[in-house]
C-alpha cells in the first residue's frame, strides 16, 4: 500500500498535540496492516465528501481519506485531512 500525504493533512498535523499524533501513528500502523481493522471505525462520508472515507484518530479526532487508482497492484491511499470530526463540515475537497 502506498500513502500520499497532502499538503493539508501535513499542515493540520503539525498542529495536532502530540498524544493525537502518537495515537495517529498506532492508527495509521493498524490501517496498513488492515484497512478494515474494527478498531479504526472506517466509514464512508456523505454530503460533499461523500468521495471519502474517514477512520478514528481518539478524542474526536478523524483522519480523512480516499483512494486512487493505481496502474500497479499496489492500492493508493491519499490522506488528505485530520482534525476534529467539526472541522470537516467546513471542508472543501
Amino acid at each position: 500500500m502506498k500513502i500520499n500525504l497532502s499538503h493539508r493533512f501535513k499542515r493540520s498535523y503539525k498542529k495536532l498535540p502530540s498524544n493525537i499524533k502518537d495515537d495517529f501513528d498506532k492508527r495509521i500502523a493498524l490501517f496498513i496492516d488492515n484497512p478494515k481493522n474494527p478498531k479504526l471505525k472506517v466509514h464512508k462520508l456523505k454530503g460533499r465528501l461523500q468521495t471519502c472515507l474517514s477512520f478514528y484518530v481518539q478524542d474526536g479526532y478523524r483522519v480523512l481519506f480516499d483512494f486512487s487508482e493505481n496502474n500497479t497492484e499496489d492500492k493508493v491511499v491519499n490522506l488528505l485531512d485530520i482534525g476534529s470530526h467539526d472541522k470537516y463540515r467546513n471542508w472543501e475537497k
